[in-house]
Formats: structure tokens, sequence, C-alpha cells
């Protein structure tokens, strides 16, 4: 049998181990670079999964807000190759007023860096495009897994 493409591998700290496709690369055999988009918005996703529960989405709609991306960087350290394994370690960043940076470290199980990114969400109502104050039991999640590490 053959392992997933993708599970957690750890809850504390909090790690996805992804395994590269085929077909995430380009025809030189390397992953085409929008795959590592992919690679972080999947750990944060996962990891909100963790943070707020199995249903993150249910939680965000009881408190009237959604949390799209307000930015997101990504700096590349090594390349990948088909059947590649790498591991994410997620955490938390600065938390600010309405916004807040999940970070992405991603490495081979040895230890090789692959790249590290931070993806940073805002708060928002549901009903309308502007910030708002993180909730306060948003907040005290968030802080908690920052204070974790």
């Amino acid at each position: 049998m053959t392992e997933p493409t993708e599970y957690v591998l750890s809850a504390q700290p909090f790690v996805v181990r992804r395994r590269v496709r085929w077909g995430e690369c380009d025809p030189a055999g390397v992953v085409y670079t929008p795959r590592f988009t992919d690679y972080l918005v999947s750990a944060v996703s996962l990891f909100h999964e963790q943070l707020l529960g199995a249903e993150a989405a249910h939680y965000r709609k009881n408190l009237g807000i959604d949390t799209p991306c307000k930015g997101m960087s990504l700096v590349f350290q090594g390349a990948l190759w088909p059947h590649d394994v790498f591991d994410m370690a997620v955490s938390i960043g600065e938390i600010r007023n309405a916004s807040y940076d999940v970070m992405v470290k991603a490495t081979t199980p040895n230890g090789q860096p692959v790249f590290e990114g931070v993806f940073s969400p805002v708060c928002i109502p549901r009903t309308e495009r502007r910030a708002v104050p993180i909730p306060d039991d948003f907040r005290r999640r968030l802080q908690a897994a920052k204070d974790s590490l």
C-alpha cells in the first residue's frame, strides 16, 4: 500500500508530511513553482483544523467571520522531485489586531531546507469586505498555539 500524499505527522509541534506526486512536476522533473503555494495553503488548512476543530469553517461561521488571505510569501531553498518526501512545520507568528501570520518551514526528513513561507489571513465579516478585530476566543487559541512552541 502506498503512503498517503499528505498527512499530519505530529500535532505538537504541528508537522505535515507530504510526498511529491509525479503530476506536480514539470518536464524537467522538478516541482512546478505554483505547487509550492498549494503545499503552503494545504499545511495552513490542516493547522487551522487542529487549532479550531475539524469543522474550522463552522467555527468561523459561528463567529461571523471569514479569514481570507491578506498576504503570502515564499522563499525557495531547495528543489523537489517526484516522490520526494518533505515535512512542513507550522507555527503562529505575529498576531495583529485583525490579521496574523502562519509560518511554514519545509525540510526534507533529514533536515535539508526546501522552503519557508508565511500565510497571513485577515478577519472580515461574512457579509462585508473590511477588516475586523480577531474575535477574543480565536485570539486566545492563536496565542496558545504561539505560546506552546
